[in-house]
């Protein structure tokens, strides 16, 4: 594991012991990939989703994988960096998110103000080889994010889950109340995503539970 827990690695400790045994179980097969390929995001971004503190974490959206343009990619699923133009997915999720709750979208695709608020963003798959979506599907980290969801099929919790791979998980909550839909990308999203209106849904099942509802500005 020593290779695992060093300071790059970044998140917060209360996500220690759900992290550690999947990623010692895991790290056999991802460690090596890793080492092989030129991956996205930056190593210290990788567990950037895991910085909020478990206990803080009131809604749980599930992407697939890094975007894999060098220069997008920074820990979190749908989020950018600062200055970075959304990507065309985001793009969508913009246009859901002013039709729902009313936000002027900002001109980046930087999501942290959403993580700052109790909103996991946490891609399935943590990295991808530079320029090539998908590529480090069942490598291992697979395991790592299953231990994560899990450990939120608990109260006062929501989960969004957009497109086919993302309602998968769902079987790792089952006692979290689910807001699914067809995935943003400018191929599915007219099926079941626009007008699915997730986030007020999703806090109107926070106020349900006696929870705070989110606040999406941006």
């Amino acid at each position: 594991m020593g290779v695992v827990l060093t300071p790059e690695f970044d998140y917060h400790e209360s996500w220690a012991p759900v992290l550690e045994p999947a990623l010692e179980a895991a790290w056999p097969s991802i460690g090596p990939v890793l080492e092989r390929d030129d991956f996205l995001p930056p190593r210290e971004d990788i567990f950037r989703a895991f910085r909020i503190p478990m206990d803080a974490v009131r809604v749980l959206i599930v992407g697939q994988d890094p975007y894999p343009t060098p220069g997008n990619a920074m820990g979190m699923s749908f989020s950018t960096r600062p200055g970075v133009k959304p990507p065309r997915s985001l793009v969508n999720i913009y246009k859901e998110l002013r039709d729902d709750v009313g936000v002027t979208p900002p001109r980046d695709g930087d999501l942290t103000a959403w993580s700052d608020q109790g909103v996991m963003l946490l891609n399935r798959v943590l990295t991808v080889r530079s320029g090539d979506a998908g590529s480090h599907r069942r490598i291992g980290w697979e395991v790592v994010t299953e231990a994560a969801m899990r450990a939120l099929n608990r109260p006062q919790m929501v989960a969004i889950l957009w497109g086919r791979d993302a309602q998968k998980c769902k079987r790792f909550i089952p006692d979290v109340p689910t807001i699914e839909s067809s995935h943003p990308s400018p191929l599915a999203a007219r099926y079941s995503f626009f007008g699915s209106r997730p986030f007020s849904r999703a806090n109107a099942f926070l106020r349900d539970q006696g929870a705070a509802p989110v606040n999406w500005q941006l």
